[in-house]
């Protein structure tokens, strides 16, 4: 049985593959093909590159007369799996103007055909694993399928949207922001029991918590607007070194995709009113740091966040909920709508060992100079989320759905 679902592997495996697509519904071929920025990969690109993963390490191992349809997507379709062989540079994966769109549809028919087929006979645990972790990897590409494409389709004066029937998400006051005392002393967290987590949550361990509270709710737009208007981008003493540099240098002055007036910001549905209610989203850690100094706060650690978010079940504003905006809430929203910025760098767990062979370089090798991130957002599969999933980014990414909690140091 996989992890909260009774369905047969090879049924779970032809809905993950639907999904990707599904989000390309209202894509014209010419969107699927752009590359904004480097950190940016055209659609095309996501889509054939979780298809060789499937070829790659599911296939070519253990299907004895599977045959590639190209020999080249695997230097193509590469990412970082530098064990497994050279790649194209991310960078200047927007110059693959072929394979054309259909020529990957192709791909995925034909590696979805091969799967299936193998998927119907009998399935040994290691070989479920590595099925499974091809599947989670493809739901980690279809969330970056909508954050890539928003910023692909926010830098067309037309500003169009990805999705035309896109609901706006309902209005909703939220209640005031408190702060909850969290849990101290010594406590567990990573990943325990049978079902599927990534290498990262592991391996369970011990941890010490001090007093700290923790912000009821995720910060608004509102209270965001709040800091911009009173000087917090030309506050120095509110920045990290780096954050101070870096804003001065790219010229922010407000999050991702807000107008100048501060007023409208792009959607995945189109140009919208800012809702004042809803999550701050798509700013950057220095920022999420310099609005906590601002509020006299900081940001909650990895364990604080994880342990309190234990006690809430998850069943937030995901990907499934089809709005792809968070949505403004009066709960602790601690699942769905936006990733949270810790105060935790992105570090291995006290005896953490990786994948063996080339999915060692999943996660491992990523451990350094990044922060961590926690809870899913509005672009999440909600099947793919549990408090102990951990995610990472620069601190200077921005065009990720990344919000704000806040937490606090109590006592002595």
């Amino acid at each position: 049985m996989l992890q909260g679902t009774e369905e047969s592997l090879s049924a779970r495996y032809a809905r993950t593959r639907a999904a990707s697509l599904a989000l390309c519904e209202f894509l014209a071929v010419e969107d699927q093909v752009v590359q904004s920025m480097p950190d940016v990969s055209p659609t095309k690109w996501h889509l054939a590159h979780v298809t060789w993963f499937f070829e790659r390490f599911v296939l070519l191992p253990h299907v004895g007369d599977y045959e590639p349809l190209d020999e080249r997507y695997h230097y193509l379709f590469n990412s970082y799996y530098y064990t497994a062989g050279q790649m194209h540079a991310r960078p200047r994966r927007g110059l693959l103007t072929r394979p054309t769109v259909g020529e990957v549809a192709e791909y995925r028919r034909h590696v979805d055909t091969a799967m299936l087929q193998r998927l119907d006979d009998d399935v040994d645990r290691d070989l479920a694993f590595l099925v499974e972790l091809g599947l989670n990897h493809e739901q980690q590409h279809q969330e970056l399928i909508l954050t890539d494409i928003k910023h692909v389709l926010s830098c067309n004066p037309l500003q169009p949207a990805a999705h035309p029937e896109l609901e706006a998400p309902p209005a909703c006051e939220p209640a005031p922001l408190t702060f909850t005392p969290g849990a101290t002393g010594i406590r567990e967290i990573g990943h325990a029991g049978n079902g599927f987590c990534f290498d990262n949550e592991t391996p369970r361990h011990d941890t010490l918590l001090r007093p700290h509270a923790i912000g009821s709710r995720l910060i608004t737009n509102g209270e965001y607007r709040e800091f911009i208007r009173a000087g917090g981008y030309g506050t120095s003493e509110l920045w990290l070194s780096d954050g101070w540099a870096t804003v001065n240098e790219r010229g922010w002055r407000r999050p991702l995709y807000w107008d100048e007036g501060l007023e409208q910001e792009f959607t995945l549905g189109g140009p919208r009113e800012l809702d004042v209610n809803a999550p701050v989203t798509h700013v950057s850690y220095y920022e999420a740091d310099a609005f906590a100094r601002w509020a006299g706060a900081r940001l909650p650690t990895e364990a604080e966040w994880e342990v309190a978010a234990r006690e809430h079940s998850i069943d937030g504003n995901f990907a499934d909920s089809g709005f792809w905006q968070p949505i403004a809430g009066n709960g602790p929203q601690f699942f769905g709508d936006v990733w949270e910025w810790t105060s935790s760098p992105y570090a291995p767990y006290p005896g953490f060992r990786p994948l063996d062979g080339s999915l060692g370089e999943y996660n491992g090798k990523f451990m350094c100079n990044q922060m961590t991130v926690r809870g899913g957002s509005c672009t999440t599969a909600l099947e793919h989320i549990r408090p102990e999933y951990r995610s990472f980014f620069y601190p200077d990414a921005r065009w990720q759905f990344l919000g704000i909690r806040l937490a606090r140091h109590e006592g002595a």
